[in-house]
């Protein structure tokens, strides 16, 4: 049987992976090429993305594959959801991507706000309004008078400047501008408003290419740095959260489903077909993000798998001994049940914190709750805060959509938490699907197939993603003890 190979790269925030699928007509298979760590630097007061050596690994992944799999039929990247750069008229990158959480970013906002509201933006773009956006850190540069805003000819974002690097086209990838606070959802145009009230040029931004449309062929100087045959480039859903999405493979679609990618971020929501803008979804900090073929996503961001990451980067520096996940999981499945509680959502725990443990234990003190110490007690303390958050927020779903969910479908690296998925469906009360892992991979490699002519719609991609992905069903149970905490919880948060 003829397979098609289709090569995959899907940057995290915190790793990132190359990945070639084998395609027969019917299912596929996956194959990780190359894996590596995404590592901020942090130099000179500022906390960069360090591009070049994220570049690098791509060119790695590229030829780790092609050194496999001669005929690649097409590739597609994903990033995360945030981030930009400047190319100058020479079309050389000005300067390091600063990352996220970078603090000063958020130094500007409350000036921003004055200009416009946090209110106001949200009606005009129906986006998430926090400082860890695009607006936000080009209106610093405007306001520092940065280099790169200064000479700054066209603006980037994170997957935009990989896709440059290999092909030499300059555009903006439509799932990912959605998130930039600068874009009208509703009416699907840079919204003017926005850069008339802040004096923000117009004219950096270039051209919005779509996923499953060909941005252009890895250029030539490329592929003979590499010693390849050129090989076609596609634009998936470039921000990994509505790749993740695509990829879903979805059992029963008579159901009412939403959705968690969990990963760095938690991502809860629904597909709806148009963007849900008004004070109910502005109030409880829901928002709407592009994902494939017109859908809306309509989400809630949580800070999620971040804090046992960092969390277990302090148990190892301190221990001196490699500390595995499942090690974690373990520790915690024996630890006390519902002992503490944080609010993952408190701007603590989305900082970067030299001990997060410390921190943890230090909120459950000053809320009057038992203060976890050990590596099982803090893990457990997490992942319990979490489906509790899932339950909270699903709530909120519910009133705004005014529809119950009946089905919960768990996708993202955090599908190998059998604990916390579980957790998860006896906490919210409802039946829980988890898998696949790669799902975000398995959303890029839709687009290709759609690119390719393989698929014509995204339904045909998710009955193709259901053939081809293992996942794990997983039933509500405790659901009085859970109740009876959440009440609790509650209190706390």
């Amino acid at each position: 049987m003829a397979f098609k190979n289709y090569l995959i790269f899907d940057f995290g925030a915190s790793n990132g992976r190359s990945v070639i699928a084998r395609f027969d007509g019917n299912k596929f298979d996956m194959e990780v090429t190359h894996r590596f760590d995404n590592r901020p630097v942090y130099a000179a007061g500022t906390l960069y993305w360090d591009i070049l050596r994220l570049y690098s690994e791509l060119m790695v992944g590229i030829q780790s594959s092609v050194k496999k799999y001669k005929n690649i039929t097409s590739m597609a990247l994903d990033t995360w959801g945030a981030d930009f750069g400047f190319i100058d008229s020479n079309g050389k990158l000005i300067s390091n991507p600063v990352h996220y959480r970078d603090e000063k970013r958020k130094v500007d906002a409350n000036s921003l706000y004055k200009i416009i509201s946090r209110e106001e933006l949200f009606e005009l773009t129906g986006a998430t309004i926090t400082p860890i956006f695009d607006l936000f850190h080009l209106y610093s540069l405007k306001l520092q008078n940065a280099p790169e805003f200064v000479n700054g000819d066209r603006f980037l974002t994170m997957p935009d400047i990989f896709n440059y690097f290999l092909t030499g086209r300059v555009y903006n990838e439509y799932t990912r501008i959605t998130t930039s606070v600068m874009y009208n959802q509703k009416e699907g145009r840079w919204e003017n408003k926005i850069f008339d009230r802040l004096d923000l040029p117009r004219d950096i931004f270039s051209e919005i290419i779509m996923p499953g449309e060909e941005i252009d062929n890895i250029s030539n100087n490329v592929c003979s740095e590499l010693e390849i045959e050129t090989i076609p480039v596609i634009a998936p859903a470039a921000h990994d959260t509505p790749s993740a999405v695509a990829g879903i493979p979805v059992v029963s679609k008579n159901k009412n489903w939403a959705f968690i990618s969990m990963g760095t971020w938690c991502i809860i929501g629904q597909e709806t077909e148009s963007p849900i803008i008004n004070d109910q979804a502005f109030n409880a900090d829901f928002s709407n993000e592009g994902g494939v073929e017109g859908i809306n996503l309509f989400v809630k961001h949580i800070t999620g798998l971040w804090i046992i990451q960092q969390c277990r980067e302090k148990w190892i520096k301190d221990s001196s001994r490699p500390i595995s996940w499942d090690e974690i999981v373990k520790l915690s499945s024996a630890a006390e049940p519902f002992k503490s509680f944080i609010n993952v959502n408190d701007l603590i725990f989305s900082k970067p914190q030299v001990d997060m443990p410390e921190t943890i234990s230090k909120y459950c003190k000053e809320k009057g709750q038992g203060v976890p110490g050990s590596i099982g007690e803090i893990a457990r303390c997490i992942y319990e805060s979490l489906a509790l958050r899932f339950k909270y927020n699903l709530s909120l779903l519910e009133k705004i959509t005014g529809e119950k969910i009946e089905l919960l479908h768990i996708v993202g690296g955090g599908t190998k938490n059998k604990l916390l998925c579980q957790w998860t469906a006896d906490a919210t009360g409802v039946p829980v699907i988890a898998g696949p892992t790669e799902t975000t991979s398995v959303g890029n490699l839709l687009m290709q197939l759609k690119a390719s002519g393989e698929i014509k719609t995204l339904d045909e991609g998710r009955k193709i993603s259901l053939n081809s992905s293992e996942v794990t069903n997983y039933k509500p149970k405790d659901g009085d003890r859970w109740s009876e905490e959440y009440s609790r919880y509650l209190k706390i948060l």
